[in-house]
C-alpha cells in the first residue's frame, strides 16, 4: 500500500497565520499519529530547553490513520508538549467526539506556536481554519464558554476542546477538556494552551470515513457485540465504570488512602466505589464514538452536581477520595464537577490535597498558611473550597497551584517525603507494592508517574491458557506468577514489552479498555486486522511494536536534551516503608530489587547504563538517526 500523507493545520499564534501543511506518507508511517507525530513535530522544530509556559514551547493535537471509523475504542487524541509540571516532555490523552470529528474534517495534527496578543479560539469547518476573538469566553467555566461559542458561531453540530480558568491561570496542572467532560488530564497541557491565550478549539461535526475493505471492515467491527456479551470485565466496565474494583483495592490494602500513609480505607470505600455510584447518583451511561462499552459515568445531584460534568472515575474516587480520606461519594462527584469546570486533572489536584493535608496534620503548615481553612484528612467541607483556589490561584490556591513536589520544595524541611510524585507529576491510584512492575514504569515513563503506560501485574496470575496470557504471548511475554508481588528479569521484560505496545496503542488513539492486553476485546493480533481492513495497511506485530518503541525512545532523547537522566528515575521513599496497618500491614516494595529493576530496564531497552538515556545503536535501529544529525 501507500501510506496516507498526514495533513496538519500549522496555527502561529503570533502572526495570526494559519497553514496547511503535508507530511509524506513515507514518514507518517515511522510516526503514525498520537505523540509520535507530536514529537516527530517538537524534535525537528523545537529546541527542548525551552521554557515549558514561553512562546517558544509548541503544542500538538493529533489523532492517528484509525480515528474516526465506526469501531469500539478506537477514537482518541493526544497532545504534546513541553510540560511545566515536570519540564519533560509532555503525553495526554482523551476521548469522547473531537478526536473523530477532527479527523472527519480531514486533519491528522493541529500545531499551536507562539502566543496570541489577546485570548483567541480556532474553528474548523474542513478546509476552512479561523482565529476568533476569544475575549468573550476567557475567564468562563467550561460549560458557560461552550454555550457562548455555539451561540458565536450559530451552530450546534460542534464538539469543542478547550481550557477553564485553571487553564488561563497556568495552574500547572491544568488540562484541556472536551464536551465538559473528557479531559487531556495530565501533564498540564492546559497551562500551556493558557500561555498561549488559546481559549479553544472547535470543530464541525463531520463523520464518515469509508474502510479499504468494508466487508473484512464489517467483520471485525461487528464482532464486539459477540466479543462483549462474553466477557465479564468489560461487562463490569460497563455496567459501573472504571470505579468497579475500589473497594476490592481497599480490601486487599492497596488502596492509596491519606496521601499514601496507608493502603486501607474501611471507613469510605465502599462509599465511593463505582457499584455504590450506580445505586446512588448515577443518572446514565455516556459513551466514545461508536463505541459499544459505554464505560464514562453521568451523575446527578439536584442543585449540586450537574451531569453536564460527567461523572468520577476510579482515579478521580481514589484522588478525591480516598488520597484525601473523604468518604462522601456526593462530594467527590461535586470535586470531579469542579475539576472538569475549571480545567484541572483530577489526579494531581486530589493528590496535591492530600499532601498538603498531611503537611498540616504533621505542622508544617497550618491556619496562617491555609486561608483559616482546616485541612484535616476527611474534611469534606473543604475539598470545593480548596479546589475553587487553586483554579483561580487565591490564597493558599496559589501555591498549590504549582503541585506538590514545587510546594514541597517552598515548604522546605522534611516536607519533600510526602510529595507522592515522579519527575514532579503525582502519582495514579495503583500501588508499586502490590504491582512491583508499574513502580518500574512509573520512575523510567518520560512524561511522569502514569498507570497507562504499561500492563499491569494481576495478568501474569491468570490462567496460561486465558484470552489474555494469549494476548501476552503475543507481546513476547510468557511467564507466570503465582506473587505478583515478585519483581525479577522476566517481570522487568515483561513491563518494557507490554509498555512498547501500550505506547502503540496511544500512538494509533486506541483505548485501552478496549484493544488492550488484560480486557481482550481486541487484543494485537486484532489491531493487525484492523489497520489492514480500515486503511489497507499491510502490517505486523513485529513493525507496530518498534513504533511503540520508537516514541519511547523520541521521549527519552527529548529529556535527555533537556537534562533529564536515570537520577530522575525514581521512586517516593514512603513506596519502601512498610505498611503499618490493614491487610498489606508489613508490606513494602523492596529497594535493592527495584534499583536492581531499573539496571535490568535500561539494559533491555537498550539504554546507557551510566546515564538511562537511548545509545546511539538503539537510535539507528529505530530510524531515528537523524536525531543525531544523519
Amino acid at each position: 500500500m501507500v501510506f496516507p500523507n498526514a495533513k496538519i493545520l500549522d496555527v502561529d499564534l503570533t502572526s495570526g497565520k494559519i497553514e496547511k501543511r503535508v507530511i509524506p506518507g513515507e514518514i507518517y508511517r515511522l510516526y503514525p499519529g498520537g505523540s509520535s507525530l507530536g514529537l516527530y513535530i517538537l524534535l525537528n522544530e523545537m529546541d527542548p530547553k525551552v521554557e515549558p509556559l514561553s512562546p517558544d514551547n509548541i503544542l500538538v493535537l493529533s489523532v492517528s490513520p484509525l480515528v474516526g471509523f465506526p469501531i469500539s475504542g478506537a477514537n482518541r487524541m493526544t497532545c504534546t508538549t513541553k510540560s511545566p509540571l515536570t519540564n519533560a516532555v509532555g503525553d495526554s490523552q482523551a476521548g469522547g467526539f473531537f478526536p473523530s470529528y477532527l479527523k472527519g474534517n480531514g486533519w491528522d495534527g493541529l500545531v499551536f506556536r507562539g502566543k496570541s496578543q489577546k485570548p483567541v479560539y480556532l474553528y474548523i469547518d474542513g478546509e476552512n481554519a479561523e482565529l476568533k476573538d476569544g475575549l468573550n469566553v476567557w475567564g468562563k467555566v467550561t460549560g458557560e464558554a461552550e454555550e457562548i461559542i455555539r451561540d458565536e458561531l450559530g451552530e450546534d453540530r460542534i464538539d469543542i476542546a478547550q481550557i477553564g480558568p485553571g487553564g488561563e491561570n497556568l495552574v500547572k496542572y491544568a488540562c484541556i477538556i472536551n464536551m465538559c467532560n473528557r479531559a487531556n488530564g495530565r501533564n498540564g497541557t492546559g497551562a500551556v494552551m493558557g500561555s498561549k491565550n488559546l481559549k479553544a478549539i472547535a470543530v464541525k461535526k463531520k463523520l464518515g470515513r469509508r474502510p479499504v475493505d468494508k466487508e473484512g471492515f464489517k467483520v471485525l467491527a461487528g464482532s464486539m457485540k459477540e466479543r462483549l456479551a462474553t466477557n465479564e470485565s468489560l461487562l463490569a466496565l460497563g455496567k459501573h465504570g472504571t470505579d468497579v474494583g475500589l473497594e476490592d483495592f481497599s480490601e486487599e490494602g492497596f488502596l492509596p488512602t491519606k496521601n499514601w500513609s496507608t493502603g486501607w480505607f474501611p471507613e469510605g470505600a465502599n462509599n465511593i466505589t463505582g457499584v455504590t455510584m450506580t445505586k446512588t447518583i448515577l443518572k446514565e451511561n455516556d459513551t466514545c464514538y461508536a463505541c459499544a462499552v459505554r464505560c464514562k459515568r453521568v451523575v446527578e445531584v439536584p442543585g449540586k452536581v450537574d451531569p453536564l460534568y460527567g461523572g468520577p472515575e476510579y482515579e478521580t474516587c481514589g484522588a478525591l477520595g480516598s488520597y484525601c480520606g473523604i468518604t462522601n461519594l456526593e462530594t467527590v462527584a461535586l470535586g470531579n464537577q469542579l475539576c472538569n469546570m475549571y480545567g484541572l486533572d483530577t489526579i494531581s489536584t486530589g493528590a496535591t490535597i492530600a499532601f498538603a493535608m498531611e503537611c498540616f496534620e504533621k505542622g508544617f503548615i497550618n491556619k496562617s498558611d491555609t486561608d483559616g481553612l482546616d485541612l484535616g484528612f476527611g474534611n469534606d467541607e473543604v475539598m470545593p473550597i480548596i479546589i475553587e483556589k487553586i483554579a483561580k490561584r487565591e490564597g493558599i490556591g496559589d501555591l498549590l497551584a504549582e503541585g506538590s513536589y514545587r510546594v514541597a520544595k517552598e515548604i522546605g524541611g522534611e516536607a519533600h517525603k510526602y510529595s507522592i510524585s515522579v519527575k514532579g507529576q503525582e502519582l495514579p491510584a495503583h500501588m508499586p507494592e502490590m504491582k512491583p512492575s508499574v513502580g518500574v514504569i512509573y520512575a523510567v515513563n518520560p512524561f511522569g508517574a502514569d498507570h497507562q503506560s504499561s500492563e499491569h501485574d494481576p495478568i501474569l496470575a491468570m490462567p496460561a491458557d486465558s484470552e489474555e496470557r494469549i494476548n501476552l504471548s503475543h507481546l513476547g511475554v510468557w511467564k507466570g506468577y503465582d506473587d505478583i508481588g515478585e519483581l525479577d528479569d522476566e517481570k522487568v521484560r515483561f513491563a518494557f514489552n507490554t509498555q512498547c505496545f501500550f505506547s502503540l496503542m496511544d500512538i494509533l488513539c486506541l483505548c485501552q479498555f478496549v484493544w488492550g492486553p488484560s480486557w481482550e476485546a481486541y487484543g494485537p493480533k486484532d489491531v493487525v486486522e484492523f489497520a489492514k481492513v480500515a486503511i489497507g495497511w499491510d502490517t505486523s506485530i513485529y513493525e507496530l511494536m518498534l513504533i511503540g518503541e520508537r516514541r519511547i525512545n523520541m521521549m527519552r532523547y527529548f529529556n535527555a536534551k533537556a537534562g533529564f537522566d536515570k537520577n530522575d528515575d525514581y521512586l517516593p521513599e514512603r513506596l519502601f516503608e512498610p505498611f503499618e496497618d490493614g491487610p498489606s500491614k508489613g508490606i513494602a516494595m523492596d529497594k535493592e530489587k527495584f534499583h536492581e529493576a531499573l539496571i535490568t530496564y535500561y539494559s533491555i531497552a537498550g539504554w546507557n547504563l551510566e546515564t538511562g538515556n537511548p545509545t546511539v545503536g538503539t537510535l539507528k535501529k529505530l530510524s531515528l538517526g537523524w536525531l543525531l544529525g544523519e
